[in-house]
């Protein structure tokens, strides 16, 4: 992003004037293609977001730049790829040393203006302290509860339930249960939801006389705010996110949502039988854990196997919850943007509807995220800019959610500069403001393609031995960190059937895209990953004691030696001489130890304080 502070400004007053304009970003999660106009699904019932997509710019080739949450959401939220920041897990982003020294989009809204809300699930974790005034954390529920755990739906049936259990393995209607008994415990069934930390008891007697779902009340908390944001006319504009959980996993909503969608009309999205023989995803493995290969695929089998084989069956049941979810977000989105246009704040919000990343639902035969295909890639993409944005329009144009910050920043009048200091880097992405301007012709600074990365199992990442994925309008270049490769010519196989790569008649095209792939990759690199030398200076620095024959270097064996002490159990005069530390008063006879009598005659006579609740 190459654009001057003066021209920000510019930018801002021409679009709303001198004031600036409020933002609202909704972020969705595990949300694919299943809404209405981007034709993922016939059946698609999502009446709001397909309103709110005729009002604004659709990117219908926008992809995520890794396909699994907290990495992605990491990204987005500070415009960094991942493969620049070396953020490819669920590692804490705050800890990377790129990512804490690069302003995420709300702190930088706020340090240049603005009042930033936050609710719900924006970035994986670790947020809240990021926005001026935050609502709810994530919450993943309803879960079923049987007076004892946490258990999956009781419509879902083994091994599924067993294989993938509370998360990935349960999806059903939230339906009145109080009334059956589990046989393990012999209480009554129940819901719980909310946070990790703190969970709640949900009533549900049926969908008129329940309470509401985490996503509901984050829906409720941001109508509120945006209401009384509108009646107090404050000199701030407002940066707000609202995060939704739904259609992530376990897929359980409101029974209503359910019957939009009968079992027996349910259709299943085009699966090229064998699909998946020419591709390579399976082949991928971490040292380290071997979940990361194919859990997609270990999902399909133990869904199928769960219905004896009955494959349309057991497909249908899951697409059934994840239309349902679906449309309950779409009866959320349509609540914040009512509110935005009863109170009048429409007039001056620019609004961005995105997932994370997306989900696949049984082509070639895998049932997950984090794939490099489009199912997992792609996402629906929305900006609605008021006298601005085209409405009705869509861009083919391949871009992707690192692009989404300086959008933002490039349409509110903001400056580029997101570093904290020179340990952060720039963003990465480009402003998609042309491109919104006239989606078709509009000339865009950015490159020709989407790049994406896979996750993987594992605690440190050597960016160069990674999996891509580069999307462009007419085709996908795939290439595994094993050398195995993918090529669909998506122009005419939008299903991505046609693994391309295996064709020596398509061997200089193939050519073509991997030169681009390693052109690319090295340049976002900041240093070299560090090596096990590194990682041992760095351990020095932060315990110089471990040093324990005083010759200014750390030899391994001084460092295991030092790790293991520190392991170890500290015994009762660890601890009296940890207290000695803080309490040299404590030494009566002034002999510069601590005995035990006085220590404990200081306790008595000093007793700690009790933090109150």
């Amino acid at each position: 992003m190459r654009l001057a502070t003066s021209l920000f400004a510019l930018t801002a007053l021409s679009l709303f004037g001198a004031e600036k304009p409020n933002v609202l970003l909704i972020v969705c999660d595990d949300l694919n293609d299943y809404v209405e106009t981007l034709g993922g699904h016939p059946q698609a019932k999502t009446p709001n977001l397909r309103k709110f997509i005729e009002s604004g710019v659709s990117f219908t080739q926008a992809h995520c730049n890794i396909p699994i949450c907290n990495p992605s959401r990491a990204s987005f939220a500070t415009g960094i790829y991942p493969h620049t920041s070396q953020q490819f897990g669920f590692e804490d982003w705050d800890k990377n040393e790129i990512l804490k020294n690069s302003r995420t989009m709300m702190a930088h809204f706020s340090a240049n203006g603005y009042h930033t809300l936050g609710t719900g699930k924006v970035m994986h974790n670790r947020d809240h302290q990021e926005w001026d005034e935050y609502g709810h954390p994530s919450d993943y529920g309803p879960f079923l509860f049987d007076g004892k755990d946490k258990i999956p739906h009781l419509a879902v049936p083994s091994p599924f339930r067993d294989d993938f259990g509370i998360i990935d393995g349960t999806y059903g209607p939230l339906e009145k249960v109080s009334h059956k008994k589990s046989p393990d415990t012999g209480k009554p069934y129940s819901w719980i939801t909310g946070g990790w930390k703190k969970q709640r008891e949900l009533k549900y007697e049926s969908d008129d006389d329940r309470d509401l779902t985490g996503d509901e009340l984050n829906a409720q908390w941001a109508v509120k705010r945006l209401n009384e944001l509108a009646e107090e006319k404050k000199s701030k504009p407002f940066f707000m996110g609202v995060g939704f959980v739904r259609p992530h996993t376990p897929l359980i909503v409101p029974q209503k949502y359910f019957d939009r969608f009968p079992l027996d009309s349910i259709k299943l999205p085009k699966i090229l039988k064998g699909d998946a023989k020419d591709t390579f995803k399976n082949t991928v493995t971490s040292k380290e854990d071997d979940r990361s290969g194919d859990r997609g695929t270990k999902m399909y089998d133990s869904l199928i196997a769960s219905y004896r084989g009955e494959r349309e069956v057991a497909l249908k049941k899951f697409i059934q919850a994840y239309l349902a979810s679906v449309a309950s977000i779409d009866d959320l989105v349509g609540d914040l943007l009512h509110a935005l246009d009863e109170t009048g704040l429409a007039k001056n919000t620019i609004v961005i509807f995105t997932s994370d990343h997306g989900w696949g639902n049984g082509e070639k035969d895998y049932l997950y995220k984090n794939s490099l295909w489009q199912e997992s890639t792609r996402v629906p993409l929305v900006f609605r800019i008021p006298g601005f944005s085209k409405s009705g329009k869509s861009c083919t144009h391949p871009v992707s959610l690192v692009d989404l910050y300086p959008t933002l920043l490039d349409l509110c009048g903001l400056p580029d500069n997101t570093m904290k200091n020179e340990k952060g880097r720039p963003l990465d992405g480009f402003s998609l403001k042309p491109l919104l301007c006239d989606p078709q012709k509009g000339k865009w600074e950015g490159p020709d393609y989407a790049l994406t990365t896979l996750y993987k199992w594992a605690q440190y990442y050597d960016p160069a031995n990674q999996s891509y994925s580069l999307r462009f309008k007419d085709w996908r270049y795939v290439r595994y960190e094993n050398g195995k490769e993918e090529l669909y010519h998506t122009v005419e196989d939008n299903h991505e059937w046609n693994n391309l790569a295996l064709d020596s008649e398509y061997s200089d095209t193939l050519e073509k895209y991997r030169k681009k792939l390693l052109s690319v990759i090295p340049e976002s690199i900041p240093e070299k990953p560090k090596s096990n030398e590194s990682w041992k200076d760095q351990y020095f620095e932060k315990n110089p004691k471990a040093d324990a024959n005083k010759d200014g270097t750390l030899s391994w064996p001084e460092l295991h030696a030092h790790k293991k002490l520190k392991n170890e159990p500290k015994d009762a005069e660890y601890w009296k001489n940890q207290y000695f530390k803080k309490n040299p008063k404590a030494d009566t006879n002034k002999n510069g130890t601590l005995s035990w009598p006085e220590f404990h005659a200081h306790k008595k006579k000093y007793p700690t304080k009790k933090k109150s609740n």
